[in-house]
């Protein structure tokens, strides 16, 4: 199934995948897991507006559904030789 996404749809998921990524990167370094409020708040005030800009806020199945297709076709660029 091929999931059709928009211009602010995919700036949406990416910038989710940016917030999660820092999230992991800040959280697993406990020199900098007490500042993670901090340091996080650039991510996810960047993660908020585009969701509310794409119409995802409030809805995680259309959010999650569009970072796996993300995902998966970063993944299949990856597997082609060029």
């Amino acid at each position: 199934m091929t999931t059709t996404i928009s211009g602010r749809e995919r700036a949406a998921a990416q910038a989710y995948l940016r917030l999660l990524e820092s999230t992991r990167a800040v959280l697993s370094d406990p020199h900098l897991e007490p500042y993670a409020a901090a340091m996080l708040t650039h991510p996810m005030a960047e993660a908020d507006a585009a969701l509310r800009e794409a119409g995802l806020a409030g809805n995680e199945e259309r959010l999650l559904g569009l970072v796996a297709a993300l995902r998966d076709s970063a993944a299949a660029e990856r597997g082609r030789t060029v």
